[in-house]
């Protein structure tokens, strides 16, 4: 079974989470096999959703929101994390001549009043901003988004993809914590580790999200890092998945791994990463694969 990890004092998290950005790839979309793969994830402990408002082609919200309207007893077990602030010609936005990011005011609060709408909720639990924008108005931004927790239509904020400037900036013009930072991290992109990048959230005492933690299919057409990985699921009787997840929850920086299929025997399976040993030079065999030397 799968922890909870507390990101603030009336916000815990499944220490693994569901990501559902593939979930309009899935040739099955209906409400019951979404809800499907919901309650294979609360089998395991597995509370956590995570959306954004540009998954799917600004569809993703409103599958998971007709799962909700079929089956809604699961929006008391679940919490819900969501994004926004990317605009790409597709969907409501099929009319923008390019793709970019908005983090005006306007923008905000008009994206978490279709998120809450799409996916059938009263509250977001965890908005994050998607990505960092070049154009962001610090003071605009970080108003808008103490206004939408002041509303009670969003429990949290945080941040996805910002570097330590671009952290700095925003929590700068916030009253609001920001509670995350869902970086890339993985065995294959493992220059958060060195980079600065999870140093500083350790330092402030921030569990990182990690998005793409198996780097999107990368790491297992790597045949060093399989067979280091292959190693260690052999003699703790699990797959390489569960292993290079482990990798991920062994750090100290407390990271939460954000897990994306449609496959359902594979979401049932995301607990046997809770199963495996991770000492230090096992982290360190993995880790040494990845780099493709040993460490200095």
């Amino acid at each position: 079974m799968i922890d909870k990890i507390r990101l603030a004092e009336d916000l815990e998290l499944s220490r693994i989470v569901y990501g559902m950005w593939r979930m309009g790839d899935d040739p099955d979309t209906s409400p019951a096999h979404v809800e499907a793969k919901i309650e294979a994830c609360l089998a395991q402990s597995i509370t956590t959703m995570d959306q954004a408002d540009i998954y799917g082609g600004y569809e993703a919200e409103e599958l998971l929101g007709a799962a909700l309207k079929a089956a809604p007893a699961l929006k008391d077990k679940i919490e819900i994390v969501t994004k926004c602030d990317i605009v790409a010609p597709a969907g409501r936005y099929s009319d923008a001549r390019v793709k970019y990011y908005d983090t005006s005011r306007a923008h905000i609060l008009a994206s978490v009043d279709h998120s809450l709408r799409l996916m059938d909720i009263d509250k977001i639990d965890l908005l994050l901003v998607h990505r960092p924008d070049p154009m962001m108005d610090a003071d605009e931004t970080g108003a808008a988004l103490d206004e939408v927790v002041a509303s009670g239509k969003v429990r949290h904020v945080g941040v996805s993809n910002f570097k330590l400037h671009d952290w700095n900036l925003l929590q700068s013009s916030m009253d609001t914590p920001l509670v995350t930072n869902q970086i890339e991290v993985s065995l294959m992109h493992h220059m958060p580790f060195t980079n600065g990048d999870i140093a500083y959230l350790q330092e402030r005492r921030v569990p990182p999200m990690a998005w793409s933690p198996l780097a999107g299919g990368e790491l297992f057409r790597n045949k060093p890092v399989m067979d280091a990985l292959g190693a260690v699921a052999k003699a703790q009787g699990v797959d390489e998945t569960a292993v290079a997840v482990a990798w991920l929850l062994a750090h100290p920086a407390r990271i939460i791994p954000v897990m994306g299929t449609n496959n359902l025997n594979r979401i049932k399976a995301f607990s046997d990463a809770a199963k495996v040993e991770m000492d230090r030079q096992t982290w360190f065999e993995l880790y040494t694969a990845a780099l493709g030397n040993e460490v200095p």
